[in-house]
């Protein structure tokens, strides 16, 4: 299986599956020298651990980090930093009624066909718990660049949107509900209607909106590594991601010239920015902003028909434990991803 590294300079690599003994990575390039606050980094990993709330997996994981190599007496030595997250409550039994079925819209179809084997218990490689050592890194990401600001939030989920600005939400409430959603009247329908969705047994999708601020001029290389696109394959790599859009998005696409260029200040900030802080592929030191579309969660605890290895339409239902809606958790790993790429970027423009 080959694509388990992301970055150039700044790279993690990923390894383990769901129902493995470990998950775990390589973080190459972390400069050293770096005061690493491990606080700080299991707090993340918290936002994204199962079994927070009423609304997420009940999967019970504590996904406390061990460190392996590179850090000594708290701070980077620059050599790779190896770590691992122990599973500790694996139920594989809940897979057993799968291992020979293909569920609609999983992997499980496409990784035994290319693969010839699969790990069906909760999905193996596949499955959305790779994303913990993503967080890892993006943890560490961020403390290489404190001054950069990076927010992402609960907008939407399903037919319900938060259609405010940003510049009018309050970022230090989205921890405040289970949702993490920075306006507690939206979170509490979102909540609401999250809730009424797993007593059916369905699930459903969102969006994650993620603004990032304090970004200097400069970052991005402006033919085939633009910093959107990197942002964009970093989004896309995540887990029931369908879309992403930054800026004006798809929305520009209605507008006029004349509507969407944003016009220069004498300092040469814009008084507009439906660029989304990225011109030309580079970073243009305003505040960059994109959304981030999640499809619902394809295990659903209600009948429906799936194939299975033999050829045959069978009926099946979904067991385990699944979340309902995948974009509270999802949050930490939006901005996770999107730390790692301005690392990267931070040290790529370093070296010229």
């Amino acid at each position: 299986m080959a694509g388990n590294s992301f970055g150039t300079l700044f790279k993690i690599t990923t390894f383990g599956e769901s129902h493995g003994d470990a998950l775990g990575g390589i973080i190459d390039g972390c400069p050293s020298g770096i005061t690493l606050d491990l606080d700080a980094i299991q707090f993340e990993m918290s936002r994204r651990k199962p079994g927070q709330s009423a609304i997420v997996t009940q999967r019970k994981e504590p996904d406390a980090v061990q460190f392996l190599s590179g850090i000594f007496e708290g701070k980077t030595t620059g050599t790779p930093i190896g770590f691992v997250i122990p599973n500790t409550n694996q139920k594989s039994d809940d897979y057993s009624h799968i291992k020979d079925n293909y569920r609609p819209s999983h992997a499980d179809y496409v990784y035994e066909k290319k693969y010839g084997v699969r790990d069906y218990r909760g999905g193996g490689r596949s499955s959305a718990r790779e994303t913990a050592s993503r967080v890892v890194a993006g943890a560490i990401a961020k403390q290489m660049l404190p001054e950069i600001k990076i927010n992402a939030y609960v907008s939407q989920v399903g037919p319900i949107a938060l259609d405010k600005p940003y510049q009018e939400l309050d970022f230090s409430k989205i921890e405040n509900n289970p949702v993490r959603c920075p306006d507690e009247q939206a979170a509490a329908i979102m909540e609401d209607y999250i809730r009424g969705i797993r007593k059916e047994g369905d699930t459903v999708g969102g969006v994650v909106s993620c603004v990032i601020q304090n970004v200097p001029v400069g970052l991005g290389e402006p033919v085939f590594d633009k910093l959107h696109a990197e942002l964009g394959k970093a989004m896309l790599s995540i887990n029931a991601v369908k879309g992403f859009e930054f800026g004006s998005g798809f929305e520009g696409a209605k507008m006029k010239g004349s509507e969407h260029n944003d016009l220069y200040n004498t300092d040469g900030t814009t008084k507009t920015n439906l660029s989304g802080g990225i011109q030309g592929g580079i970073s243009n030191g305003m505040d960059i902003y994109f959304r981030v579309a999640f499809k619902p969660v394809a295990t659903i605890m209600k009948e429906q028909e799936s194939l299975d290895n033999q050829g045959n339409i069978t009926a099946m239902t979904g067991k385990g434990r699944h979340d309902p809606c995948v974009v509270p958790r999802a949050v930490p790993i939006v901005e996770a991803m999107a730390a790692i790429v301005l690392a990267d970027f931070y040290l790529i423009n370093k070296t010229y």
